[in-house]
């Protein structure tokens, strides 16, 4: 018996001096598509631009599959990534200029309790488009925000969003892949 026990005595003094070696954290390895566009222009739409083959179009229906507040709204959605960018319309008319841009800064800045910082661009398309990219930092609900108007009759509002938690490590490539795509949006975005 105390053959047994020493021998059990023994095992567990050297187990317990085993080195340990923590693994660093780490993410699944993503394969992103190649950036390939198609063009949206629906009649009856005030907008056309290129997105994403690997992305589609569905109309808005955010309000519990009633009628959205506009006709004109739509979701670019990314399914292999399980992501979505919102892209809401308004126009200018009956709405003053001014509201809706404070509106837009209003909603970006909703994320500051998240975000680690707020970094606007002055955005000036090929095609005569003003507005302000939003590139918000940290584990904020969104990365990327944009508004798009011509401060006369048209306003529109877009917004990557992911359905999953912020996580500014883990969704940091899909962000700076999906931003690529965000451009080209803003860069072909013409008023019809």
């Amino acid at each position: 018996m105390s053959v047994f026990r020493f021998s059990v005595l023994f095992l567990f003094l050297v187990s317990c001096n085993s080195v340990y070696t923590p693994k660093r954290r780490g993410y699944f390895k993503i394969d992103f598509p190649q950036h390939q566009y198609q063009t949206f222009d629906q009649p009856g739409f005030p907008y056309t631009f290129d997105y994403p083959v690997y992305a589609t179009i569905v109309k808005d229906s955010s309000f519990f599959d009633t009628v959205p507040e506009n006709p004109y709204w739509i979701n670019v959605d990314f399914p292999r990534f399980n992501a979505r960018i919102y892209i809401s319309y308004k126009a200018i008319g009956p709405n003053k200029f001014e509201k809706l841009r404070d509106d837009a800064f209003k909603m970006t800045f909703k994320h500051t309790y998240k975000a680690s910082s707020i970094d606007q661009t002055v955005i000036q398309t090929p095609n005569g488009i003003g507005g302000i990219y939003f590139n918000v930092g940290g584990n904020a609900a969104t990365a990327n925000q944009f508004f798009l108007t011509d401060t006369t009759k048209h306003f529109l509002r877009g917004a990557l969003y992911f359905d999953t938690t912020p996580n500014e490590d883990s969704l940091g490539i899909v962000n700076q892949f999906l931003e690529k795509d965000m451009q080209h949006l803003i860069n072909t975005f013409r008023w019809k």
